[in-house]
């Protein structure tokens, strides 16, 4: 009883719940002597939450009976979710997942539309024929999916950008925890911010110096881009959706400048899209899961060569407006079967279920590297005068044997912080480690550098940076059995640059660590 006791106090948590819908009970223990009587906010078929006059408790279902009005039906209960957030997760990648997950486990997955996007997803045992959940999918950007949560309308939220300062506080006050924290957020997929213009358009790349400039209204006609004497029209998403906070993130912030006041707003990337399509003389930015038949403007630079966006591209951050697809969770447990389905997602049945559903999955590939020629010739054609052609000549030598895994790692602009993509990549390559999947071979983490400043330190911070990401990899594996797992680190600087260090976004994209195996 005294395990009970315990087990009662240290399930306090502070939530703030909205009470309308929750309704009384009583959770006794098997021998009476212990009673706790409050609002019902949720039951997960194992334990209950508990609104109760001690703060929220989360009590395991196994040790108490129930009774009052809100007792759930223990022999035919239901796993409830609702996820709420971006149409572009919400319409097309969730339902894809949801089917297959119910294909790969027994249910039949039946929908049943509510409103205008909003869908609810039953999912029947194929035996029995009992409904085992319910998962409601709602669909509208992702400043509502926070909204949502942070009302309790909602469990998991569909983001195409990371949590803002104030979103994060308020959940941390409402008692959800820090969802910018290791378990409170993972990256579900990977999508690509793509410029994109009409088929009829000569323009074929642009740097992000010039993509920036564009939507800040300093480039607003054509001739400036090697075009026709035309104005340029550029349209993006509402400030609401994730991906239209995510071009005025990355390409307006940094350099201090507003939006375009000839920019045009799209609720959708179908509309912005078509609009798009139907004017000579726009440009859009959109995913690269949903251009059409538009045509696709790739980035480039003087001193690096054009990158469009591949699917090795975007796990790898070469490219540079890579946009991760994010889901994000509160501090509180969820149904047996939710759970389930978020392990089935990281799954390689899952990624090739997300590839198959036009997005960018997280399975990592070796690139052998006859496959890399473009990356070496530009790495000696711009080497500056401190990279010697005996560096290159090492640099060659030492990578000639191993394959370049898709796995990178890159950091938040200005900081020495991971950011959210690689978060993810120390999640996954530690995962790998854990299954033994590298077993028996050499991994090897090589750290790079952008050019600013001397470089031979350079090199010492990208040696400084490899190891770094070595430990965190490390320290997440930490079922690995590491003695059969040969690691090295190394460091060449500044001497493979995929983009010009004459910004911030070429500076960002050169600072990173890569992975290498045989």
């Amino acid at each position: 009883m005294a395990i009970l006791r315990a087990a009662f106090c240290a399930a306090l948590l502070f939530l703030t719940a909205a009470a309308a819908a929750a309704q009384d009970v009583t959770l006794s223990s098997r021998d009476g002597s212990v009673v706790i009587r409050g609002m019902l906010l949720s039951f997960d078929g194992e334990y209950y939450r508990v609104d109760t006059e001690y703060g929220e408790l989360t009590v395991d279902g196994s040790g108490v009976t129930c009774e009052g009005p809100a007792c759930p039906n223990l022999q035919a209960y239901v796993a409830e979710l609702v996820i709420s957030g971006a149409a572009t997760t919400g319409e097309v990648l969730l339902p894809a997942l949801i089917e297959a997950f119910g294909m790969r486990h027994g249910y039949a997955v039946s929908r049943q539309p509510v409103t205008p996007g909003e869908i609810v997803f039953v999912l029947t045992e194929r035996a029995g024929q009992q409904v085992a959940g319910r998962f409601t999918i709602r669909s509208t950007n992702t400043d509502e999916g926070f909204a949502d949560l942070l009302a309790n309308e909602a469990d998991i939220v569909m983001a195409l950008r990371e949590i803002r300062p104030g979103e994060l506080r308020r959940a941390i006050e409402a008692g959800m925890g820090n969802l910018r924290a290791a378990g409170r957020n993972r990256v579900l997929a990977l999508d690509a911010l793509v410029p994109v213009v009409a088929p009829g358009n000569p323009l074929d790349e642009l740097t992000v110096p010039q993509l920036s400039a564009v939507y800040a209204g300093a480039i607003d006609n054509w001739q400036a881009l090697g075009g026709p004497d035309a104005p340029i029209v550029p349209h993006l998403l509402t400030p609401g959706a994730g991906l239209g906070q995510a071009v005025e993130d990355r390409l307006l912030v940094p350099v201090g400048a507003d939006l375009a006041e000839g920019a045009v707003r799209h609720e959708t990337d179908r509309a912005l899209v078509q609009a798009v399509l139907e004017d000579p003389f726009a440009i859009g930015l959109t995913t690269a899961s949903e251009i059409g038949i538009t045509k696709q403007v790739a980035l480039s630079g003087d001193c690096g060569f054009a990158l469009g966006a591949t699917r090795r591209n975007a796990k790898t951050e070469d490219y540079p407006l890579t946009a991760p697809v994010f889901l994000y969770m509160p501090a509180r447990r969820m149904p047996k079967l939710v759970r389930e389905f978020l392990a089935y997602t990281r799954t390689p049945g899952a990624q090739m279920v997300i590839r198959r559903a036009g997005f960018v999955d997280q399975l990592p590939e070796e690139v052998p590297i006859d496959d890399q020629g473009a990356r070496f010739a530009n790495a000696i054609a711009r080497a500056g005068t401190e990279v010697s052609l005996g560096d290159l000549q090492h640099m060659v030598s030492v990578l000639t044997p191993y394959r370049r895994l898709t796995t990178s790692f890159r950091f938040e602009a200005g900081s020495s912080l991971l950011d959210a993509q690689s978060r993810s990549n120390v999640e996954q390559l530690a995962a790998a480690f854990e299954s033994g999947l590298y077993d028996g071979r050499e991994v090897m983490f090589v750290g790079f550098s952008d050019g600013d400043g001397a470089a031979r330190v350079n090199t010492q911070i990208a040696m400084k940076r490899a190891k770094a990401v070595e430990r965190a990899v490390i320290a997440a594996a930490r079922a690995a059995d590491m003695d059969r797992i040969a690691l090295r680190v190394e460091a060449f600087g500044e001497a493979m640059p995929m983009a010009c260090d004459d910004s911030a976004w070429g500076r960002q994209v050169n600072r990173r660590v890569e992975v290498w195996l045989r």
